[in-house]
């Protein structure tokens, strides 16, 4: 096992035995049987090295996934690769409720850790095959981020089962969510498009006038 792997396991263990809050990375340390200076070269923070168990769940749930029929709608893929993922996480589920009622306490590591869950999100996406680039991309991983928030919420206080019901009515109602999303965007796109041209023919009048005065430069003398 490498050592990173070492300090992420030392790190749930702790979590799952007692308060997140309450770790010291001299905890953390001590747990995986390494120096604090070594510590500090592998994870800058607690934070940190949540961070890097989730792209560690990322890898195992990537390695894992086999693929989908490609036939099959788009929610069932997602769900399938969303449920991998809960089950990669079973194991750890008292740490990581640990984890998360320390990350609640703390806006700026609440912050970087949504911004690790949409990352993960971004490939759970991929892997299911559907498109998350562009505006409506975004919103689609933040929409997805904050409804994997509600099945880990319904996870930590009912279960797998409860958690797997949560996954699929939030997932149906996320489809009708894009739906209205990409409906509005296909709505507006010759609006954003006349605006972006307008802007484009602004700018090259800008520059061309520049450049005018350049050829000229005594002409308002």
């Amino acid at each position: 096992m490498s050592t990173r792997n070492r300090v992420i396991d030392a790190a749930l263990k702790l979590a799952a035995r007692r308060d997140f809050g309450d770790v010291s990375l001299t905890d953390i340390a001590q747990e995986a049987e390494i120096s604090l200076a070594d510590l500090r070269d592998l994870f800058p923070s607690k934070g940190a090295i949540v961070g890097g168990f989730s792209r560690r769940i990322d890898r195992q749930v990537l390695d894992e996934f086999s693929g989908l029929n490609s036939h099959d709608p788009a929610r069932d893929r997602l769900y399938d690769v969303l449920r991998k993922r809960l089950e990669a996480l079973e194991p750890h589920r008292d740490a990581l409720s640990s984890i998360g009622r320390w990350a609640a306490r703390d806006p700026l590591t609440a912050a970087a850790l949504n911004r690790e869950t949409v990352n993960s999100m971004r490939f759970m996406l991929e892997a299911a095959d559907i498109d998350c680039d562009g505006p409506v991309g975004s919103l689609k991983l933040q929409g997805l981020a904050m409804a994997w928030g509600r099945v880990l919420d319904a996870w930590f206080e009912n279960g797998f089962s409860f958690a797997l019901e949560t996954l699929d009515r939030e997932i149906a109602r996320g489809e009708r969510y894009v739906e209205h999303v990409e409906d509005f965007a296909r709505i507006t796109r010759p609006f954003t498009d006349m605006a972006n041209r307008l802007f484009e023919l602004g700018g090259m009048r800008r520059r061309h006038g520049h450049a005018a005065d350049d050829d000229h430069p005594h002409s308002h003398a």
